[in-house]
């Protein structure tokens, strides 16, 4: 249960920093740009460097292993994610099966895991997050607007994220080890991934009406399935599973039960979709994970 403690712990400061950049938008301390500034540095700088250093481990049969695991484990949690989504929501609301399909393990999940289990533990959701982007910018640009000739290989390939981890995997298998200089370099800009995310979560939440979210029934339904019914079915498969240890479980389970990725509002918004239900299904399940995470790894811990 301490696991559960430190990850309750951890959520609690994640939304007074999530507070904290909900009153620096409010108070014009942050203006647009700055918060479009703040999410390319940390999609392009912050992630990709905590991802890169991560892979600069010895490597091992053991570390190998625990990375093959995550791999396979990662697979099967995007399959039983994309699946629910299509079953409850295809056709009848695009926007809901995006959101459904896509946790938000970028920003939220890897700060998450990172304070909850250790820097070491990205080492295991890296491969879910690149799946998650991999799938995003084709599967899920494909859900959106029903085009498939919108879905775009190059994006992806092109995505800092990936990069990130093709850069870590050579770095991983060629046992190739930082300088000293670089490693303290990439220590000190990992540390400002958490507030940098959690300020500009807030700033979403802030350029939104939560009077209007909070009275729609259908941002409920639908973080109740990203956030509770996607995350059991993940636990159950879990138990079947005969490999995979309970920390590489549990760090991938916090990534895949994590809130809405913020890709449905910016893709919906892209290509003319409901932008405001894609907004309202980002920020509703966000700040419902407040409870829902500790409560599903909670479960996990029992049942795992």
């Amino acid at each position: 249960m301490e696991i559960v403690g430190l990850l309750f712990r951890q959520v609690l400061i994640m939304f007074v920093l999530m507070g904290i950049g909900y009153v620096a938008y409010r108070k014009k301390w942050v203006s647009d740009q700055g918060t479009k500034d703040i999410g390319k540095l940390l999609l392009n700088v912050a992630i990709p460097v905590i991802v890169i250093s991560n892979f600069c481990v010895e490597r091992t049969a053991e570390k190998t292993q625990d990375l093959l695991s995550s791999g396979v484990i990662s697979i099967l949690c995007m399959l039983i994610s994309i699946v629910l989504s299509v079953l409850l929501f295809h056709k009848n609301d695009r926007i809901a099966e995006f959101s459904a399909a896509f946790s938000n393990a970028g920003f939220i999940g890897i700060p998450l895991v990172q304070a909850t289990f250790g820097s070491g533990a990205v080492f295991y959701i890296s491969i879910m997050i690149v799946l998650i982007n991999l799938l995003q910018w084709t599967y899920g640009v494909f859900t959106i607007t029903d085009d498939r000739s919108v879905m775009d290989i190059r994006k992806v390939a092109a995505n800092p994220i990936v990069i990130s981890v093709l850069i870590g995997l050579i770095l991983y298998f060629g046992n190739i080890k930082l300088p000293s200089i670089v490693s303290s370099l990439f220590s000190s800009i990992s540390s400002i991934n958490t507030p940098l995310a959690m300020f500009s979560s807030g700033v979403y939440l802030a350029q939104s009406n939560l009077l209007d979210m909070v009275r729609r029934k259908r941002v409920y339904y639908v973080s109740l399935i990203r956030l509770l019914l996607i995350p059991l079915a993940i636990i159950l498969a879990f138990r079947l599973l005969p490999f995979g240890s309970e920390e590489l479980k549990l760090a991938i389970l916090c990534a895949a039960a994590c809130p809405v990725g913020s890709n449905v509002a910016i893709f919906a918004q892209q290509y003319d979709k409901d932008y405001k239900s894609g907004v309202e299904y980002v920020c509703i399940s966000t700040l419902l994970s407040i409870l829902t995470l500790p409560l599903i790894v909670s479960l996990a811990n029992l049942l795992i």
